[in-house]
């Protein structure tokens, strides 16, 4: 079949475009022709309808006026007006796509979900039932999953989640990523969803050091001898990233650089005086709509630890941006020590899958997704727990400090251990060849969409 996959974008560094390209990868294995369909494209080739971008400003005023507060307009009725004509907009030019390419199959990508450009939603329910193609959503997050709460503004907002967050059709099948999203599914809409996790090429080539990247610790600024933290999350603030610093300054202690530097590191460098541990966030901040990065770097301010913000350097494919070398997100791996994952709310957790195929111990907090679904896989992880005890002056999550402290001295011992370091990440890399691999997501698509 020709295969339509239709996201707000595509070829990014998020976890939607990155588990797009998953997908695509075994639908092409099965014998499908996959065509992208996204309002940004980034390192992607596909078809470019602008429309569809979550961050144009039409999409956004959308946005918080159907789940937060209706202000923007003079009254319902221009809020309906612009919800439906962005939608005619995005219909009239999926249409053309629809065509082009022969599409047979469509793949929502969490345009029927989380509908943080609510036309969207409305364009591709009406082109589905249009031309009768039959559809497979793959619902990553839910509106009503949002940390900071929704709110139904009016009756058209209500009309709108009815309809199509996501649509009752019998055209429209679902897969969603946790087994906390299915049973919300069912219960609100009586809706049937299969479960399909997140997965990694375990398979391929590992991720290793070349001409390419050789130079990236130096482009950053990091020695030879410093430790680097990698967060390589987006900067929202359900990434809890707040944590990480907590647990960066804890670190940083007198008496547990004194450990570091009479054990030297787990590959035989040595840790002295002039090294440094550095907090590096390599993830974008465009997602961040309510000032979660400003505060954040006020924190780290306050904390006097040594952070790195090098979004400007890292996208989805290694590539040249107005003459300068831009790296992959996975040249940030090879270069890493140490992955911190301290994400209060996910949907399944792509970064976590990364760390396991990079072969790096992780910091976690238990957020809930991960005690439903994935604590059971057995993975050997540094745990923040699963309680945010409170927040702080800035608005941002606390969890106790003696479990700070106890996550860093286990961090300690791994990076001051080659034999402890390597068991930890040979052992996570082998739950994830076994329980999240390309292989394990074909057996999920093959009886959902079919193969040649």
């Amino acid at each position: 079949m020709n295969i339509g996959v239709i996201h707000y974008k595509v070829g990014g560094t998020d976890g939607v475009s990155l588990e797009i390209e998953k997908w695509k990868e075994v639908l092409e294995e099965l014998g499908h022709t996959v065509y992208l369909c996204g309002g940004d494209l980034g390192a992607a080739e596909g078809t470019l309808i602008e429309e569809l971008y979550h961050h144009r400003e039409d999409a956004q005023r959308l946005n918080y006026n159907t789940f937060k507060e209706l202000r923007d307009y003079p009254h319902e009725a221009a809020y309906r007006a612009e919800l439906y004509g962005l939608a005619d907009a995005i219909e009239e030019k999926l249409r053309a796509f629809v065509e082009e390419k022969e599409i047979d199959f469509l793949i929502p990508e969490n345009v029927w979900c989380v509908a943080v450009s609510p036309s969207a939603a409305i364009a591709v329910t009406r082109v589905m039932r249009d031309y009768r193609l039959p559809a497979l959503a793959h619902n990553h997050d839910f509106y009503w999953e949002r940390t900071a709460g929704v709110a139904l503004t009016c009756g058209t907002a209500i009309e709108l989640a009815q309809k199509y967050l996501p649509p009752r059709d019998p055209l429209a099948r679902h897969t969603v990523i946790n087994s906390l999203g299915q049973q919300q599914l069912q219960e609100r809409l009586g809706i049937e969803a299969t479960i399909v996790p997140n997965v990694f090429d375990f398979q391929g080539a590992g991720w290793e050091p070349d001409e390419y990247n050789s130079d990236f610790r130096a482009r950053i600024g990091l020695r030879e001898n410093d430790i680097f933290i990698l967060q390589a999350t987006r900067i929202v603030s359900r990434k809890g990233i707040e944590l990480a610093v907590d647990f960066v300054k804890a670190l940083d202690t007198p008496a547990r650089r004194a450990i570091l530097q009479e054990r030297g590191l787990y590959d035989g460098r040595a840790f002295d005086a002039e090294s440094r541990i550095v907090l590096v966030l390599a993830g974008y901040a465009q997602d961040d709509q309510i000032g979660y990065t400003p505060r954040l770097k006020r924190k780290i301010e306050q904390a006097g630890i040594n952070a790195l913000f090098i979004e400007d350097l890292v996208a989805g494919q290694r590539q040249m941006r107005a003459g300068e070398k831009i790296y992959s997100l996975w040249d940030t791996y090879v270069h890493a020590d140490f992955v911190t994952y301290p994400s209060l709310w996910e949907g399944w957790g792509n970064q976590l899958l990364e760390a396991l195929r990079a072969k790096l111990p992780i910091l976690l907090y238990e957020y809930p997704v991960y005690l439903s679904d994935i604590q059971e896989s057995g993975l050997d992880v540094v745990s923040l727990g699963s309680e945010v005890i409170g927040y702080d002056e800035l608005g941002l999550a606390q969890v106790a400090p003696a479990t700070i402290a106890a996550a860093a001295d286990e961090a300690v011992e791994l990076l001051t251990s080659g034999a402890r370091y390597r068991q930890t990440v040979e052992h996570n890399f082998a739950v994830g060849q076994e329980c999240y691999s390309l292989e394990a997501l074909r057996g999920y698509l093959e009886p959902l969409v079919g193969g040649a």
